[in-house]
């Protein structure tokens, strides 16, 4: 690592922890290429870790139609999750602790320590959303960990082996009472083996792998969706509520 990719990624964590993410991108001058970006995200959680977090699992981002379309490009990209970030079902979010909260519904996918899947289930995927340089790159999605500001995980009783769900599964985001969106559980042909070996090749190519107990977000096929104080989010799966969020009024 030099000294830039160091120095990069100490502002790069002031700036998430001051709720005001990427700033670096803002300035005319400033570039990265994506091999720099992945450098950037693992030193921040380097940082993290030596700050006392644990490293809970990855994501796969930037996968699905409805992602890659708002963003103009196409991943896949990874980002890393952290246990600080994780909430229970029905948690109370307050909105500022985000920059431009956005939700997206999908999949998480817990490992086992011989990397075997042990259940797959739904979880509400928060974001700080928001792009900074003058044109939305890789570079700066994966500097910026894929937007990923935690999640929201479903009650155990949705913790299952994949074939427990029907292929034609409908995975649907709700907004308060509204359906935003609605599609397949799994946004690559393969369901979460396709999510998996992808994320497998990108943590070896970079001296990683993940560890048992991790959760694996295995991207969308739906799109993100900005949210805001008084509003309520509920996931379903087949019409059945699986995991909700709600957005304190007190935020602002």
């Amino acid at each position: 690592m030099n000294n830039q990719i160091y120095e990069i990624a100490q502002r790069q964590l002031n700036d998430y922890r001051s709720t005001e993410p990427g700033m670096c991108f803002s300035k005319k001058d400033f570039s990265l290429n994506v091999e720099d970006a992945y450098a950037v995200q693992d030193e921040i959680t380097r940082l993290r870790i030596d700050d006392g977090e644990r490293v809970a699992g990855y994501k796969v981002g930037c996968t699905g139609p409805g992602t890659t379309k708002l963003f103009g490009m196409k991943g896949p990209i990874r980002g890393t999750l952290f246990d600080t970030e994780v909430h229970k079902d029905g948690v109370a979010l307050d909105a500022r602790s985000f920059c431009n909260l956005a939700v997206e519904a999908e999949m998480g996918i817990k490992i086992g320590a011989q990397g075997q899947i042990l259940s797959v289930f739904p979880v509400i995927e928060l974001h700080n959303f928001i792009f900074r340089g003058p044109k939305k790159s890789l570079s700066e999605l994966i500097a910026n960990n894929g937007l990923n500001k935690g999640m929201v995980l479903s009650k155990k009783s949705w913790e299952k082996m994949p074939e427990m769900y029907k292929e034609n599964s409908v995975l649907s985001l709700e907004i308060n009472g509204s359906v935003v969106d609605s599609g397949n559980l799994w946004p690559m042909d393969g369901g979460p083996l396709s999510s998996l070996s992808w994320l497998n090749a990108n943590l070896a190519k970079y001296g990683l792998k993940y560890c048992g107990e991790n959760i694996i977000l295995g991207g969308t096929a739906l799109g993100l969706y900005h949210i805001k104080p008084g509003d309520t989010v509920n996931v379903k799966v087949d019409g059945q509520s699986a995991v909700k969020c709600f957005v304190s009024l007190l935020a602002v």
